[in-house]
């Protein structure tokens, strides 16, 4: 085979639309563009983005405009009244969370947080503790421990 003999397969290649040459051409008329109006019209239509005169949504969006954080960490809560429902002295872990239902997955670091109280010695294993949770599982005879953060 030769160079001047590589040729597309049949129907790769199509002739374009030559639109605006009379009616029994197909294209005839308003060759595609409709009836009236500015896209009607030969010329460059438009800018880009412009809604007819009305305010554009890119004016209006500083007002709607917000912020999220990507650095942001969030943790699934625990409250201490939630350890209260295990046994005196046992180890609580995110794993232990996982098991009975109180945190959904560990795929967010856990945190417990001070929400009612709590009246049994745990040894509480978490990512993050606030003041207030570990003053009250230390004040249970507790022992609040931090894992390194994931």
């Amino acid at each position: 085979m030769m160079q001047h003999q590589v040729a597309p397969p049949k129907g790769a290649r199509r002739n374009r639309k030559r639109v605006g040459r009379g009616d029994s051409a197909g294209q005839g008329s308003t060759a595609g563009r409709g009836m009236k109006g500015q896209k009607s019209r030969s010329g460059r239509g438009p800018r880009v983005g412009f809604e007819g005169g009305q305010l554009p949504i890119i004016k209006g969006l500083p007002m709607r405009r917000g912020f999220n954080n990507i650095f942001k960490t969030y943790y699934s809560l625990v409250k201490l009244e939630t350890l209260d429902m295990f046994e005196s002295g046992e180890v609580v872990t995110p794993e232990r969370l996982v098991e009975r239902g109180y945190v959904r997955n560990l795929n967010r670091p856990v945190k417990i947080v001070g929400g009612g109280e709590l009246t049994k010695a745990l040894i509480v294993v978490a990512d993050k503790f606030t003041r207030s949770a570990r003053e009250a599982i230390v004040a249970a005879n507790g022992s609040a421990e931090e894992t390194a953060n994931r």
